[in-house]
């Protein structure tokens, strides 16, 4: 009876055992969203460059949880127009790849009224827009840049020859292979035109200074969120590139360093004041971020359980 009784627990705590490593060993489906995700840069964005990635360590905690995950590339520096169009194509070989009816674009920056124009042309493809830092009302920066141009040739001229030469350089080295044009990418990103491209396209586009947009048309959901702390952490040199341009706006107004907390809204507005700057919205650079906030990774893998479950 012992013998029996000893044999007994071990067959038990054996099935145990084996219990919980099946358990553990059980793939996570968290960012298991229905549709693929489709990621885009901002102004002088890439894939991939010189070692540094973009969306640092995003698509791999993101496809370690189940999600499909994939970048794509255009124009660092031209209109949310052309890089709407350029953007297009890449969709439909991934809708050919995946065999998925649409996808869920997530833009960055400027990347934001790129993949809000692509969802306004062909919402046939789109199931959902997420806009990160997304400048959806202008940058204060872009204007302050774009009024000095306009009052100087030789500054406009200067813009130009730098501006393209850096994003020209850019697209080589990450293999873009795209037209750059700097001053029709300032343009885009200013308040006046900012605007004027939100009348073509005003799905999301909150119709108050401050406030949300409408949650879903024509059947693609819209979000949006973004940072409102210009420096984050001393040992990220971008931090002084933000530092410096948080100075462009007016006393008071909350921004991550290049766009403005008001002008980041769109659709449901998951947060508007996350402590980070522009680039670590995007866990850039190499994922240096305010130590004591939370981790841009966490903010994705919430986000892409958020559209799973809304059933995207």
């Amino acid at each position: 009876m012992k013998l029996l009784s000893t044999f007994s627990f071990a067959l038990i705590l054996l099935f145990s055992s084996a219990t919980q490593a099946w358990w553990w060993s059980k793939p996570s489906t968290y960012t298991q969203t229905k549709y693929p995700i489709v990621l885009t840069h901002g102004l002088f964005g890439f894939d991939s460059l010189l070692g540094i990635d973009y969306w640092h360590k995003i698509p791999e905690t993101l496809r370690d949880d189940g999600a499909e995950v994939y970048l794509t590339t255009v124009s660092n520096s031209n209109s949310s127009e052309v890089r709407g169009e350029q953007l297009i194509p890449q969709i439909e070989r991934i809708l050919a790849i995946t065999g998925a009816e649409k996808v869920n674009l997530i833009g960055h920056s400027h990347g934001s009224p790129t993949i809000r124009y692509v969802a306004s042309v062909r919402p046939d493809l789109v199931a959902s827009v997420t806009s990160i830092g997304g400048v959806n009302k202008g940058s204060e920066v872009a204007d302050v840049i774009n009024g000095i141009s306009e009052e100087s040739a030789a500054f406009t001229s200067v813009i130009e020859t730098l501006g393209n030469t850096l994003a020209t350089v850019i697209d080589f080295i990450s293999g873009g292979g795209y037209d750059q044009d700097i001053l029709a990418s300032m343009s885009a990103l200013t308040t006046e035109q900012s605007l004027a491209f939100n009348v073509d396209h005003p799905a999301g586009v909150p119709t108050t200074a401050c406030g949300e947009g409408d949650y879903e048309v024509n059947g693609i959901r819209y979000y949006s969120w973004s940072g409102a702390k210009p420096t984050t952490n001393f040992l990220d040199p971008t931090d002084l590139l933000t530092g410096i341009t948080s100075l462009f706006f007016s006393s008071g107004v909350d921004n991550d360093g290049l766009v403005s907390s008001c002008s980041s809204r769109l659709g449901m507005v998951i947060r508007d004041d996350f402590n980070m700057n522009h680039l670590d919205e995007v866990n850039m650079l190499l994922g240096l971020h305010d130590i004591w906030s939370t981790d841009p990774l966490t903010v994705f893998r919430s986000h892409a359980n958020r559209l799973k479950k809304a059933g995207l």
